[in-house]
């Protein structure tokens, strides 16, 4: 049995160092490259991931990492896994070029395919989001990322918890970076709401802590962007669920791209199904 809450810590403070190595790039005139799918990648990404892998083998070096980074690893090993490491090392690569501050650090531990325990860190804005089950969600502001975290009481976290009933005029949060035709046909379905764009793992943050009622993502993912904010979500009240209302899970097929999904902020809300 693992012990959960005594990991929230240790990943907390891996975040944070991720996102120091991070913004000494983001403080540069860095070079941006692209990888074989034409997404777009740079030095911090790799500074990230360096970081993250080196302190989540100290911390458990027995179980096994799959990060955006180091994606390689095929569907004959993974398949095997039942608890593991989930890491995007730099959510939000348009963002960072974009210099917007609009990114993050998310780790999440997987277990039977559940997100089950997480962090997301804003580095910019020096807030982090993390959650575990039987602990709830939480919401820390970071003086100075230069201090290690070495207690949940330092970081003086506020419970944070999902917006209930949905409002007469619901905000909606949606891609800064990603509107398509098929995200717009289904904004339209809506009734009357308020839109909120904002990029990386932040949509997912927003329905967590109450700005928002509603995300809907009809557009590419792969697992490792999603995994760390939907603990936050489902931990803070709410839930992610694709067409039909089953929850979005991990490692159950061998493609790493997530299917179309919600990220709903009220449970017992009656919102247009994918």
């Amino acid at each position: 049995m693992v012990d959960l809450t005594a990991l929230l810590v240790p990943i907390v403070d891996i975040s944070r160092q991720a996102a120091v190595a991070m913004l000494e790039i983001y403080q540069s005139d860095f070079a941006v490259e692209h990888k074989q799918d034409n997404s777009p990648l740079t030095k911090a990404d790799l500074a990230s991931h360096n970081a993250i892998v080196a302190g989540l083998q100290k911390l458990t070096p027995d179980w096994p990492i799959l990060s955006e980074e180091s994606a390689d690893i095929d569907w004959a090993t993974r398949s095997s896994w039942q608890r593991y490491w989930l890491v995007d090392p730099l959510d939000g690569t348009k963002e960072f070029i974009k210099r917007n501050g609009e990114f993050t650090v998310n780790i999440a531990l997987i277990d039977n395919h559940r997100s089950v325990l997480s962090a997301v860190l804003a580095p910019v804005l020096k807030t982090v989001w993390f959650a575990a089950e039987g602990f709830g969600a939480r919401r820390a502001q970071l003086d100075d990322l230069s201090d290690a975290i070495s207690d949940l009481d330092q970081l003086g976290a506020t419970v944070i918890q999902t917006r209930k009933p949905t409002p007469v005029r619901p905000v909606v949060v949606a891609s800064r970076s990603h509107v398509n035709e098929a995200l717009q046909a289904y904004l339209d379905q809506l009734p009357e709401h308020e839109r909120l764009a904002c990029g990386s793992s932040l949509k997912f943050c927003r329905v967590a802590e109450g700005s928002a009622d509603l995300y809907p993502r009809l557009g590419p993912t792969s697992e490792w962007d999603t995994a760390a904010a939907q603990c936050v979500v489902e931990q803070a009240g709410g839930q992610v669920v694709i067409a039909g209302g089953e929850p979005l899970d991990y490692n159950s097929k061998e493609s790493i791209l997530n299917p179309e999904f919600l990220v709903v902020a009220d449970r017992q809300s009656n919102w247009p199904d994918l």
